[in-house]
């Protein structure tokens, strides 16, 4: 639940309204991991519903200052101290992918292989375009890294793949 951790932290901070939040999550991330809005509001919703924010009287104009609670406090804290472990994250689209393609023994895996490795290649480059240009400061730039040794790291499997279906051959 990374938005409504990332909210509360944010909250930790101070007092904010939806659009602050937004705005400083957005730049906390590099912009690579953009919110709507509504997922903003939604979530504060949610996290007043828990107890672990609380709503203002609406401003001049219409917002609502959000303020995080001594339970909202505890959870960002207890979030930042638990480990993500990798059941915690969402399956790997690739790699089901590859291993479906290969126990079906449908279309040519090493194309697959090839169009993976072409894209994620594009996207080590944008990234490191990206980095080079970055003005965010550390948050952002830990997520860039993040992501680039990300792809690093794709590009080094797609590698074992191919050897993998080579010595299968």
């Amino acid at each position: 639940m990374p938005v409504r951790h990332g909210l509360l932290a944010l909250l930790g901070r101070g007092p904010r309204h939806g659009y602050q939040l937004r705005v400083e999550f957005e730049a906390s991330t590099g912009a690579t991991w953009p919110l709507n809005i509504g997922q903003v509001y939604t979530t504060l919703s949610r996290l007043e519903r828990d107890g672990l924010v609380e709503a203002g009287e609406a401003d001049a104009q219409g917002r609502v200052v959000y303020t995080i609670t001594a339970a909202g406090q505890e959870e960002v804290a207890r979030w930042f101290s638990t480990p993500v472990i990798p059941s915690d994250r969402p399956r790997d689209e690739l790699v089901i992918k590859l291993a479906v393609a290969v126990a079906a023994r449908q279309g040519d895996v090493a194309e697959v292989i090839h169009t993976q490795r072409t894209a994620t290649m594009r996207t080590l480059q944008q990234l490191t375009r990206a980095k080079r240009a970055a003005t965010g400061g550390a948050a952002q730039r830990l997520v860039l890294d993040s992501m680039i040794f990300q792809a690093e790291a794709e590009q080094r499997w797609l590698d074992h793949c191919e050897a993998v279906l080579e010595e299968e051959r």
